[in-house]
């Protein structure tokens, strides 16, 4: 199945931190992509601005080895190269002063969309966003992303909203959540509001529980010092998972239209009930000594990672969530993420309930169905379903999955799969904020997470520890155990 591909309106791009490992790695490979796809038109302007002082020319021999190493050697034309490096420009700039911005104008059209893409530190939002106004480059039609972190805590993102809403309305900010631009998470406002099937069964009266796993096989090291004043609740939960949250708790919107959409996901938010400290269970990978041969390889503790032997931050947390409303009344949601865990796995479980009566007696053993949403690796989804067992022997049941694995249902390579960062910068050209987050949207966000970082602050406990390569700690389980469910196996 080809895809059919629409080629977005002429624009000028400009990436604050255009040196950097967030440009190098997904926006500009992504922006390659699209450009290979037959999305970016001629004429487009994409320009890196950052302190190094470099020439044209050196950057554009940057951009390509990115590209080399981000896109593949083996995945690149040499005729669309040349092409997409005569689209990209460069500037050095200084964010807090007057270095390169008279310049930066001339490479910022007025005939063109102009979009600003924030990939700096968010200290310096409020000084670029000044700059862009001052020096005459931004207007009200611009546009700009933000990515996160937005703010460590609900005094922070007032703070960072206040100061980019002294010079943009909220139509022009998008805040960018990776996870969002995920084919997976897409295809669940679909599978939900496109399919008669499941909307009548997505409530507490047929679902049992839900369960939300972000599983990583990397630790912290190298970036240990943010994540060291972050933890995995700041750093995942009060966003990536939140948002997925969201996405499967929320009301069908109106339309699907950006603020319609938003207004459902901030409603599941605000509806979120305060989590009881029984309710939580952090944990902090140990380390691993190198065996012999065959072994596993040798892995530093935490405390290692981030140079901090007392540290109380956690790589890993469980918790238990309710949303307090009509649909939800009574069905948990079961959220977990960590660092060092047993493989890379991000997965949606929708698990339903018993069916009321089984004419099949105790024998047949108990079998549910359970939904599960793939965002990584493979992404797709799978249904599992009771049949048969075939064979003579009586009426033995087992359950199967169907099975949707996006590369092979819809006649897809691997490769060929949109990024996500490909989709939210397209979308941010387009003018579609239906996959950003809104301000109060964010601020809600932490007005639930704080009370929560707060009481284990007040507790100094230090999270459980657990083994790299494992699940978490075993204290995880006890969150489902002592109410009869089972977490879902993380798989190799």
């Amino acid at each position: 199945m080809v895809s059919r591909v629409i080629p977005v309106d002429p624009f000028d791009l400009t990436i604050f931190g255009g040196t950097g490992d967030l440009a190098r790695r997904k926006i500009l490979p992504g922006l390659y992509r699209r450009f290979a796809a037959g999305q970016i038109p001629d004429g487009c302007r994409i320009v890196g601005a950052a302190r190094s002082d470099l020439s044209q020319d050196a950057y554009r021999d940057e951009v390509s080895d990115a590209l080399a190493e981000f896109v593949g050697k083996d995945k690149l034309s040499p005729d669309t190269l040349k092409a997409f490096l005569g689209l990209i420009r460069y500037v050095s700039i200084d964010a807090t002063g007057d270095k390169g911005w008279s310049e930066l104008k001339g490479h910022v059209r007025d005939d063109r969309i102009s979009a600003f893409y924030f990939s700096v530190a968010p200290s310096l939002f409020g000084a670029i966003a000044e700059r862009l106004h001052g020096h005459g480059i931004a207007d009200d039609t611009t546009r700009i992303v933000v990515e996160k972190p937005f703010g460590r805590d609900l005094e922070s993102a007032r703070a960072l909203n206040r100061t980019l809403a002294e010079h943009f309305d909220e139509t022009q900010i998008y805040r960018i959540d990776h996870y969002l631009g995920k084919e997976t998470v897409q295809n669940l406002m679909a599978l939900r509001f496109g399919n008669v099937l499941f909307e009548p069964l997505w409530n507490s009266q047929f679902v049992d529980h839900i369960q939300i796993t972000v599983a990583e096989t990397v630790g912290v090291a190298g970036r240990g010092e943010y994540y060291d004043r972050s933890g995995a609740m700041r750093d995942m939960v009060q966003n990536h998972l939140m948002q997925l949250l969201c996405l499967i708790a929320m009301e069908p919107p109106s339309q699907f239209e950006p603020d319609a959409v938003r207004d459902e996901k901030l409603k599941v938010i605000r509806a979120l009930e305060p989590v009881k400290p029984d309710e939580i269970v952090r944990g902090q990978y140990e380390g691993r000594s190198g065996g012999q041969s065959g072994a596993k390889s040798r892995v530093a503790p935490y405390h290692a990672d981030v140079d901090d032997p007392d540290s109380r931050t956690e790589s890993f947390i469980a918790m238990k969530v309710h949303v307090s409303n009509w649909r939800w009344a009574g069905t948990p949601f079961y959220l977990r993420t960590g660092k060092r865990l047993k493989a890379r796995q991000s997965e949606i479980a929708v698990v339903f309930k018993d069916a009321p009566h089984s004419i099949f007696g105790a024998e047949a053993g108990r079998h549910r169905n359970i939904l599960t949403i793939r965002l990584q690796p493979n992404e797709g989804m799978t249904l599992g379903v009771t049949i048969k067992e075939p064979g003579p022997g009586g009426m033995r049941l087992i359950d199967v999955p169907l099975d949707m694995t996006f590369a092979d249902a819809l006649g897809a390579e691997n490769d060929q799969v949109t990024d996500a960062y490909e989709r939210l910068v397209m979308d941010v050209i387009r003018g579609n904020q239906t996959l950003f987050m809104r301000g109060d949207e964010v601020e809600a966000a932490w007005a639930w997470t704080d009370p929560i970082i707060d009481g284990w602050v007040s507790a100094d406990k230090r999270p459980y520890p657990y083994e790299p390569g494992s699940a978490g700690p075993e204290e995880s389980q006890m969150l489902l155990h002592r109410e009869n469910r089972r977490w879902r196996e993380i798989r190799e």
